[in-house]
């Protein structure tokens, strides 16, 4: 006959030939039952990142169309001949969402420095402007307030709720990259063999109809499972956090209510600037110097040609997309927050899960009546506990618990990571980002000062030429080595970050 083989635990299972086949079996119905249950929250996290991406992006598509149709009605060729400078505004935005190196702030002062300049010319047609001289005039651009308080609150606007967007979509798609990673698993020589003594060796014994006791089957999914088990605590972490950025994208950092009307925000500040334009210009002409007049010839032509009027005809709004990806905000994130919340746990529920098929397992029924890995009867072993630690006293899986698994821990880390940029976005915070403006002390808070009481005061200098006084010069000194600081510390903070995480793995 057939050549027997010890199974496990002394006693005789199947034929050599027998045992290899249902350990190749075995192995198979395991990892089918993994990722069965793993492919529910993958295909979650990969649809809803989708979606979120498709939203996002569609978004802004809707916003820079609703501000190039609603300019070139109102302001016709003038705004034409400027539309570039629009256009870059969407393309940075843009760029920062799929992940682009970009500083937002630093963005949006530079889109109002250039948007004075030139604004400055329209209505100021009567001088030549050099290019230094516009420089002087944008280098003041948040002292002078030419656009009132729009750009200010734009600022805050936009960074935050675009750093919680783009924070929010990376998360979704880290979280089904981890779970494709972490998904396929591959046992050991030892969990396959505890598989196949809980799944086959009845077979063997001519119990084909009797399944596994359930808390036989929990025993050997969280021995073959530990590595898996210890991913939780991250992943909990990460969704609890991944939860709070969903409440910011529905008040505060609601993406869509910001973008949404930003061409008229937009508008609102020109037209402030206009208003405002012979006092800004006579504090201009203190600071900077008094510009050279252009002959009347040329004056007449260039008011002529830019087709400026006294005032920017108001826009009337009309019917607009309300809404991107043929949905809104506030339903993508009612949808998926509740999806995240079935998503917690789930790492250390999969043993459970698994067992609670009636394919793997009897169920906690018919405690008495089902296989115990050597004879149709009650279970008497406790259940082990979750994870990698907990294993050595794991009574059917031999588990070497020194040696945790990398691909696991590496997930581990990305997890980590991403927990740390969700929790920098929450607070209104790019994850390289530290702010140190009044906008980061929480304009929900009340706390921080006034913008006319932090900065410093414009200080003029009435000469004729360009260039600024010795304080202003300080001002602007000072300021650079302010940044310069900031830069080498959180350069020094991503060498150490870096260093850490090269330990780590």
């Amino acid at each position: 006959g057939d050549h027997l083989k010890v199974c496990s635990q002394g006693y005789t299972c199947c034929s050599q030939e027998m045992e290899e086949k249902y350990s190749q079996q075995s192995k198979h119905d395991f990892r089918n039952a993994v990722v069965e249950l793993s492919n529910h929250l993958q295909t979650m996290f990969s649809s809803r990142y989708k979606k979120f991406d498709e939203f996002f992006k569609e978004l802004l598509e809707n916003a820079e169309k609703s501000l190039n149709d609603m300019f070139v009605r109102t302001y016709g060729r003038l705004y034409m001949q400027n539309s570039e400078l629009f256009k870059d505004l969407f393309v940075e935005l843009k760029r920062y969402y799929v992940g682009g190196n970009v500083n937002l702030e630093e963005m949006l002062n530079e889109f109002w420095a250039r948007l004075l300049e030139r604004m400055f010319r329209l209505v100021n047609p009567q001088y030549h402007f050099t290019d230094e001289y516009l420089e002087c005039v944008s280098k003041y651009t948040e002292q002078l307030k030419p656009f009132g308080d729009v750009p200010r609150k734009l600022k805050l606007q936009v960074t935050r709720a675009f750093v919680a967007a783009r924070t929010f979509a990376q998360g979704l798609a880290v979280a089904r990259d981890v779970v494709s990673k972490v998904s396929a698993v591959n046992p050991t020589p030892q969990g396959t063999q505890a598989l196949l003594k809980m799944m086959y060796c009845p077979h063997c014994r001519g119990l084909i109809s009797v399944k596994p006791c359930y808390n036989y089957c929990f025993n050997v999914m969280r021995g073959c499972l530990a590595n898996q088990g210890d991913l939780d605590t991250e992943w909990n972490i990460f969704i609890d956090s991944m939860l709070l950025v969903a409440e910011r994208l529905e008040g505060p950092f609601n993406i869509e209510s910001v973008m949404d009307p930003i061409d008229v925000k937009i508008s609102d500040a020109i037209m402030n600037m206009q208003e405002n334009s012979m006092q800004v210009s006579q504090k201009v002409f203190q600071g900077c110097g008094q510009p050279k007049t252009l002959a009347q010839g040329r004056t007449a032509r260039s008011v002529s040609e830019s087709g400026f009027s006294a005032r920017f005809r108001p826009y009337n709004p009309e019917e607009r997309p309300t809404t991107a990806a043929g949905t809104s905000l506030d339903r993508l994130v009612t949808d998926v927050k509740e999806k995240l919340k079935q998503a917690k746990k789930f790492w250390s529920s999969l043993p459970g899960n698994i067992c609670n098929d009636e394919k793997m397992s009897v169920g906690t029924v018919n405690e008495n009546e089902c296989w115990n890995g050597s004879a149709k009867s009650r279970y008497d072993f406790a259940v082990t506990g979750n994870g990698l630690a907990s294993q050595v006293n794991n009574p059917e899986v031999e588990v070497d618990i020194t040696k945790p698994d990398m691909v696991i821990r590496r997930q581990i880390m990305a997890l980590r990571v991403m927990t740390n940029k969700l929790k920098n976005a929450y607070s209104g915070n790019d994850v390289d980002f530290i702010d140190i403006s009044e906008e980061s002390s929480g304009e929900e808070s009340g706390s921080g000062c006034e913008l006319q009481q932090c900065s410093p005061e414009f200080e003029f200098n009435a000469t004729e030429v360009t260039g600024n006084s010795n304080k202003s010069d300080k001002n602007v000194n000072t300021s650079a080595a302010t940044r310069s600081s900031l830069s080498q510390a959180a350069l020094l903070l991503s060498i150490l970050f870096l260093a850490v995480q090269r330990q780590w793995r």
